[in-house]
């Protein structure tokens, strides 16, 4: 085991945290990095508690609290003996008004441009994950020279992100109580909105298709899901918590039972990734992780903003930033 140590820390939904943390854990192998997962921002377990450990079986065996004392040098020297914060709190902490600005992890975050840090300690975070960043390295790298990001992606998925048994089971039990063909259907609508209207067109369209196919809603709006149920029949969807009026949940403030409530996003990602056919939006990266869990194909997903220019060139150019 190396020396030298990659703290990846979390901000955002789960799927920006996990697709940032594969970034994160591709650069620690690219670098000969430990790595260490440092989710205790409160989104998804009580504040101060590391919910990655809590809500994955993972092979990381070294604990973030080990380093929350640390004082030697760090990279970026931002979080000289200052491991324990949050990137929410560092950002508070450095007096940063706009959290929108695409390039605004780079001033906490170590190099991604560079694979020679001299510090033990190195802070990797995004909100976003930054594949586009480390194409060079990848290509430069035995390991991962001419392989799919995609696939790539998928592995490290796989390997770091086995959810626990209670997610596991539950999953289980869900898909085999429904039938075949599924389709899987996402729709985020509380913080970001995705086109309602279409992903409805897109369903009348796979249904006609295939008559009876069993239809599985994953969406974190009540109104939504009603709205759903009363136009579609064969719907299925897990229960779980859902803000009576329409805001995100997940937030280091809410007041539900975290833990709980993430496992139950959990679920409904890993049942979308069990989709014959996925209808989603690229605007949600929670879609995104269950189309590297499933190894779904093109053939398979509906992406109902794959021809929004707007959204392409964003992600496109969120991805190299």
């Amino acid at each position: 085991m190396s020396d030298k140590m990659l703290l990846i820390k979390g901000k955002g939904g789960l799927g920006n945290r996990m697709l940032s943390a594969v970034t994160g854990l591709v650069f620690a192998d690219l670098t000969g990095r430990t790595p260490v997962i440092d989710w205790r921002d409160g989104s998804y377990a009580p504040i101060g508690e590391n919910a990655y450990p809590i809500l994955f079986d993972t092979p990381i065996t070294r604990k973030i609290e080990e380093f929350d004392a640390w004082t030697g040098p760090v990279s970026p020297a931002v979080w000289m003996s200052q491991l324990k914060l949050t990137p929410q709190e560092m950002l508070e902490k450095s007096g940063v008004k706009n959290q929108a600005d695409p390039f605004l992890y780079r001033k906490s975050c170590t190099d991604l441009s560079r694979l020679d840090a001299r510090e033990d300690v190195a802070v990797f975070w995004s909100y976003l994950p930054k594949f586009g960043r480390l194409a060079g390295h990848l290509r430069r790298d035995p390991r991962f020279r001419g392989r799919k990001i995609e696939d790539v992606v998928s592995e490290y998925l796989n390997r770091y992100f086995t959810p626990n048994a209670r997610v596991r089971n539950e999953v289980e039990a869900v898909v085999a109580c429904l039938g075949r063909p599924l389709i899987g259907v996402h729709i985020r609508y509380t913080d970001l909105k995705i086109p309602l209207d279409k992903i409805k067109q897109t369903l009348r369209k796979r249904l006609a298709e295939k008559p009876g196919a069993s239809i599985f809603l994953a969406t974190d709006n009540a109104q939504v899901q009603a709205e759903m149920l009363a136009e579609f029949p064969n719907l299925t969807h897990t229960q779980k918590y859902l803000t009576p009026d329409g805001s995100r949940l997940h937030w280091p403030t809410s007041e539900v039972a975290k833990v709980q409530e993430a496992e139950n996003a959990l679920i409904d990602m890993w049942l979308l990734s069990r989709a014959d056919q996925l209808i989603y939006s690229r605007q949600s990266t929670f879609s995104i992780t269950s189309t590297f869990l499933g190894r779904l194909k093109p053939g398979q997903l509906d992406d109902v903003d794959g021809r929004n220019l707007k959204i392409v060139a964003k992600r496109i150019f969120q991805d190299y930033a």
